[in-house]
């Protein structure tokens, strides 16, 4: 999709479709709609369908008029994006995706998006950049493996957005560039997790990192099993001893010049291409759905992709720990005791927890590095799920100051996210007769026991952990978003290095 911005006044640019956000100015019930736009001569297009009843501003809704008296534009599309004092560059974000998909239903192949002009409108910088952001993610299609895509694809396909909005060309253009860089790593992250198991392998996942690296200026290392086993990385090989592919240890570097000297991050994400539970097999039902089960890991590639080309003034690493869990004969089993990287002893209880054992040693690893402040990513317990549902990624955070950083990183990128206890009492439930600990307690508070025990890998290093169990899937099409993977927690990755920069 190409983007351009245009200064010409809304009304008489030549376009497809001109899309114009409703908000609802009301403080009671009765709903009070109003164009965000200044150009009066759209104000005027829509005065009659407004007055009717019919456009009342409410979430999503959408209106579409054509051939709009005073307009250049073949049609125009009135979105509504909820009440005036609630809205966000996260809502226009979003209502951009929902304008995309919209128009893509109906073989429209370029639009201009008017940024607004009234009270409820964010600054021309943040609407340039969620307007952008919005319609890449929107454009995404996660069915290209459909026989008949191709010919679906050059009817229902978005060739040029247009943004018309105000203000210093050079700030503006910018913003469109840094909407686009993680837009596209965003919809790159969707796209590893897309991908069915059989066609991404913990080798193949290396080798996309590797193109991607080379292809943006990051440093990349793939091992195999021999550096695993070198490293001592005892937790995460007695999860890939099931499997007849070899597991893969992915190092991502970006080493800027000038960045400071006491500030390190560490991005470790959980890579476990497919996860059947091991020999504590899951169920059937849904269990094709486990292909996603390298979204932290996909996140965290993506991540590295626009921080290289955004290029924030710090030190960042990124390492990834793919494998799949398996059941055979040499898989692991319920009762056998692994060996971590950091010399602590584990009691395997239930080999379906795997992702906590992968992470263990990718933060130990992190940290031998020289890693100074830790994020983990992971699609990690069903237990995050019930006590958020779909809508928010549960946070941890080993320390006030670190998490207060992340938050103000997370609330700048518009992402559902919600702090989670670590508490010492939960400690009780990792012990074990026979080692250091186990790693699968009680059934209560199972995402805090998951952060709990991957606490004791991080140890002293100011640390936070995602689990994206709930939310790297769409359950369902929204709106703005297609059904399947999301991308969930690289916006707020991206913001939350580019807060340390030097």
């Amino acid at each position: 999709m190409k983007t351009n911005i245009s200064s010409s006044a809304p009304s008489q640019l030549e376009t497809d479709c001109l899309v114009v956000v409703v908000l609802d100015h009301s403080e009671k019930d009765k709903p009070a709609p109003a164009v965000e736009c200044d150009d009066k001569a759209v104000r005027e297009a829509a005065k009659d369908v407004i007055a009717s009843g019919e456009v009342t501003g409410k979430p999503f809704e959408t209106t579409l008029l054509h051939h709009p008296t005073g307009l250049k534009a073949r049609r125009l599309l009135l979105v509504g994006g909820g009440k005036a004092k609630n809205f966000s560059a996260a809502e226009l974000r979003k209502l951009a995706g929902a304008a995309v998909r919209t128009l893509k239903a109906k073989s429209v192949h370029s639009f201009a998006f008017a940024s607004g002009g009234g009270n409820g409108v964010p600054s021309p910088f943040d609407a340039v950049r969620s307007i952008v952001e919005g319609a890449i993610i929107g454009d995404f299609d996660p069915g290209y493996y459909k026989s008949d895509r191709k010919e679906k694809d050059k009817e229902q396909k978005i060739d040029a957005l247009t943004i018309v909005t105000s203000g210093d060309a050079k700030s503006l253009e910018a913003a469109m560039q840094a909407g686009r860089i993680v837009a596209e790593s965003q919809n790159f992250t969707r796209d590893l997790v897309n991908e069915p198991s059989n066609l991404m392998t913990p080798n193949i996942l290396a080798e996309r990192a590797k193109k991607m690296a080379a292809e943006v200026g990051l440093k990349c290392e793939a091992y195999g099993a021999d550096k695993i086993k070198q490293l001592k990385m005892g937790a995460f090989w007695g999860v890939a001893q099931g499997s007849d592919e070899p597991p893969a240890l992915i190092v991502l570097r970006y080493e800027p010049t000038g960045a400071a000297k006491d500030v390190h991050l560490g991005l470790v994400g959980k890579g476990v291409t497919f996860d059947t539970g091991g020999i504590s097999i899951k169920p059937a039902d849904g269990m094709e759905k486990m292909k996603y089960d390298m979204a932290g890991a996909a996140t965290m590639i993506g991540a590295m992709r626009a921080i290289a080309l955004l290029k924030p003034k710090v030190k960042v690493t990124a390492i990834v720990c793919a494998t799949e869990n398996m059941p055979s004969g040499k898989a692991q089993k319920p009762g056998d005791v692994q060996i971590a990287m950091s010399g602590k002893s584990i009691e395997i209880i239930n080999t379906d927890a795997e992702g906590r054992l992968i992470l263990a040693d990718g933060l130990c690893y992190a940290r031998q590095l020289g890693c100074t402040h830790l994020v983990d990513a992971a699609t990690l317990t069903g237990a995050v799920v019930v006590a958020l549902g779909y809508v928010n990624a549960g946070i941890f955070a080993s320390t006030d100051e670190l998490y207060e950083r992340f938050a103000k990183a997370n609330q700048q990128a518009g992402e559902k996210m919600w702090r989670l206890p670590l508490d010492d009492e939960y400690k009780e439930n990792l012990k074990s007769n026979i080692a250091d600990m186990v790693n699968s307690g009680s059934r209560w508070g199972g995402a805090i026991f998951a952060a709990m025990f991957l606490k004791e890998f991080a140890e002293d290093t100011p640390w936070i952990h995602l689990d994206i169990a709930g939310t790297a899937w769409m359950e369902d099409s929204k709106p703005w978003i297609a059904k399947g993977p999301s991308g969930i927690a690289l916006r707020s990755l991206v913001e939350f290095v580019k807060g340390w920069s030097a």
